[in-house]
């Protein structure tokens, strides 16, 4: 059987951030803190050899480094992440992952206690 598959993997982050451009008095402008939930998903064709689109060890992996980064951080201190809207974040962890997973689709970054979240799609996989 032959096909087009969609894996997710999904981990969570601790952090804390404010959006600079925001008036002064405006709540999104002092620091505030959230827990966010990042999904990742890769399409494509399953391996013969093995039976899977990517090895979720590798996908583990790689994702451990990107939590590391953003848990229990202040996220406008994070190189790429001034404005770290969730739209800026989807982007940011897009653009760490890319090279490494060729077929990467979607990054989904949530703010569930907010009941918001954000998908980010990018296109070409």
């Amino acid at each position: 059987m032959t096909g087009n598959f969609e894996i997710t993997k999904s981990f969570t982050f601790e952090a804390a951030h404010h959006f600079p451009q925001m008036g002064e008095g405006h709540p999104y402008a002092r620091i505030h803190g959230h827990s966010f939930q990042v999904e990742v998903t890769i399409k494509g064709d399953r391996d013969a050899d093995h039976g899977w689109v990517v090895d979720f060890d590798e996908v583990d992996r790689t994702l451990s480094g990107l939590r590391d980064t953003l848990c229990h951080n202040y996220l406008n201190e994070i190189d790429g992440l001034q404005n770290p809207s969730l739209e800026n974040i989807a982007i940011w962890i897009a653009e760490k992952l890319k090279d490494n997973f060729p077929g990467l689709a979607y990054v989904t970054v949530k703010r569930p206690t907010c009941g918001e979240a954000c998908t980010y799609s990018l296109g070409s996989a």
